[in-house]
């Protein structure tokens, strides 16, 4: 029981310092070629994470919901596919209009963009 308890801390401490940049995206243009499937909903509260997409790639974010989405699928962090249905998505994302107002409503789904 110990060693579970320890191994949550382990995990728990490991994605708090992880360092990615995981918020340079790329939208790619088939399914299978994505790393997170996303859909965007029509209203905040549907969310699990809400994305600024800044101008600059120096803005992006820590995995906090800024996005800067880059020209080429290799200057990205994670390769995104926009789906046609909410079912079909591993997270969903609601495009805001200020900065301080990006951010994740759903932690559960944070790893997708570790």
């Amino acid at each position: 029981m110990k060693f579970a308890y320890t191994a949550i801390w382990l995990f728990i401490l490991f994605a708090a310092s992880n360092d990615a940049n995981a918020q340079k995206v790329f939208s790619v243009d088939y399914e299978s070629q994505a790393d997170v499937k996303v859909f965007v909903v029509d209203y905040e509260s549907q969310a699990d994470l809400k994305v600024y997409k800044v101008k600059y790639e120096s803005q992006a974010g820590k995995n906090d919901g800024r996005w800067f989405f880059v020209k080429y699928a290799s200057q990205a962090d994670k390769k995104i596919y926009f789906v046609k249905y909410e079912s079909q998505a591993e997270v969903k994302v609601f495009f805001v209009d200020y900065e301080s107002q990006a951010g994740w409503k759903q932690s559960s789904k944070m790893p997708y963009f570790f």
